[in-house]
C-alpha cells in the first residue's frame, strides 16, 4: 500500500492540522430566525448522543419559545447552508412510539422540516455492525424501516 504524500503541494504553506480542521465556534449565531426556517429534523435516543449531536453544528442558533403543548427541548444551530432543528427522546423512553410522538411535535413546532433523521451509537444492531459504519433502514414486511 503506497503511502499518502504529506508534502506541500502547488505552493501552498503548510496548515497545522487544528488550523486546518477549526469550524467556527459553534456559539449562538446573531442572526435570529424563526420556526419556519429550520429544514432538518435531527432526533437522538440518549442524553449522551447530545455531545456529538451539538458538536456537528458549525453555528447555534438562539432558543426559540414553544407551544405550551410541546414538552421537547431542541438545540437549534445550522450546518453549512442547512438550518438544523436537534432534539432527543424523552429520558427512559426509547422506541418508535417515544420517536413517532418526538418527530410529530417536532414537525408541528418547525413546519419546514424536510429531512429528518434518527441518529444515535446503535447499541442494539448486529455485531457485524461496526463502530463507524453508517447503517440506513429500509421498511420490510411488518417492519416499518428499523433495524431488527
Amino acid at each position: 500500500m503506497m503511502k499518502r504524500n504529506r508534502g506541500i503541494s502547488d505552493n501552498k504553506e503548510a496548515v497545522n492540522s487544528k488550523t486546518k480542521r477549526r469550524k467556527p465556534d459553534p456559539v449562538l449565531h446573531s442572526t435570529l430566525l424563526t420556526h419556519n426556517d429550520y429544514n432538518v429534523g435531527w432526533i437522538y435516543a440518549l442524553s449522551k448522543e447530545q455531545t456529538a449531536a451539538t458538536a456537528m453544528l458549525d453555528w447555534r442558533h438562539a432558543d426559540l419559545p414553544n407551544p405550551p403543548n410541546n414538552p421537547n427541548t431542541y438545540t437549534l444551530g445550522s450546518v453549512g447552508k442547512h438550518d438544523v432543528v436537534i432534539v432527543c427522546l424523552p429520558k427512559g423512553q426509547i422506541g418508535n412510539n417515544s420517536a413517532a410522538t418526538v418527530a410529530t411535535s417536532m414537525i408541528s413546532t418547525f413546519p419546514s422540516v424536510k429531512f429528518g433523521m434518527m441518529v444515535g451509537i446503535g447499541g442494539g444492531v448486529p455485531p457485524k455492525v461496526r463502530l463507524g459504519d453508517v447503517v440506513v433502514s429500509t421498511p420490510v414486511g411488518q417492519f416499518p424501516g428499523v433495524v431488527q
